[in-house]
């Protein structure tokens, strides 16, 4: 009797760093390549993956293997556990066996900039992604087709490898604006679009964290939505964000005129969300909002 291999939505990658290209000064594309990873899934949009980072001392960062590689993981001494973060895949070049990871060098506290301002060509990480053998629904994609429905895509610097993702893929007839908040001038990067987004790049220099990308996504919400297109304001659940992670996204679009999608800094995000819901009544079926990472706060795993 013939044993049916199961394949699940998901895999663990052992891979090593093929190049390390900076960006601008705030960017640095990390392109992994592995004996294995022509089966990696090229999905696009705003396909999340995980890195598993060395520890101190390390060259090399290991998971467990198996489908039940997490909880194998979370088993380990602390001391032993390698740091996972999550990040967007930039590309996906299977039949050269190569995946592009955009990084954010956000200080040098963190082990994730600290392992991105020192990664060279021959070190070695888990990456854990999307199985192209697997024939269903991998997960990890929060943007969702609108139905002919106009675009509000917005985000800080850690959003702008899922925005461009997201606008890669779009069909050519979408329709709608792109905001993006980033340290620097110098770090607008060249984006792919339709002709109907457009893509607006503001820098806040020395200001803080939200401070051009929320006038500049109530004045976008003002811009798109159209006179009645806007409904009752509804409440919604109030989420501490030094606690609870901020991440409210539909499984399906409602069929309506605009349809939005946030990721960035959780407060930036939770004053975003407030705006967009319970100021402008925008339905909540038609809103994704992400907050990928909290001020002060270390990212959890």
């Amino acid at each position: 009797m013939t044993e049916t291999l199961t394949i699940a939505p998901w895999r663990v990658f052992d891979v090593t760093v093929r190049a390390v290209r900076r960006l601008s000064p705030s960017f640095t594309r990390v392109t992994f390549t592995g004996s294995d990873l022509d089966r990696f899934a090229d999905n696009g949009y705003d396909q999340r993956i995980k890195l598993a980072l060395p520890l101190p001392g390390q060259r090399r960062a290991d998971l467990p293997e198996g489908a039940d590689w997490y909880a194998k993981w979370r088993a380990l001494p602390e001391h032993l556990r390698n740091p996972i973060r999550t990040y967007t895949v930039r590309a996906v070049r299977p039949h050269l066996a190569e995946v592009d990871v955009d990084l954010v060098l956000h200080g040098d506290s963190g082990p994730a900039t600290r392992w991105a301002r020192r990664a060279s060509v021959g070190d070695g990480i888990a990456l854990v992604g999307p199985d192209a053998g697997f024939d269903g629904n991998h997960g990890g994609i929060e943007f969702r087709q609108s139905n002919g429905a106009t675009l509000l895509l917005a985000g800080d610097e850690t959003a702008v490898p899922a925005i461009s993702g997201i606008c890669e893929r779009l069909p050519l007839d979408a329709r709608g604006t792109v905001v993006l908040e980033v340290p620097d001038a110098a770090d607008v990067l060249p984006l792919v679009a339709p002709p109907g987004i457009e893509v607006r790049w503001l820098s806040r220099g020395t200001d803080g964290y939200g401070s051009r990308l929320v006038p500049a996504v109530a004045a976008a919400a003002g811009e798109l939505l159209t006179p009645g297109a806007s409904k009752t304001a509804q409440p919604v659940p109030d989420v501490d964000v030094d606690t609870e992670i901020l991440w409210e996204v539909p499984d399906e679009v409602a069929a309506v005129p605009l349809y939005a999608w946030l990721a960035g800094e959780a407060g930036v995000i939770r004053t975003l969300r407030r705006h967009l819901v319970v100021e402008r009544g925008l339905d909540r079926r038609a809103v994704a909002f992400m907050g990928y990472w909290r001020l002060g706060q270390a990212d959890a795993d």
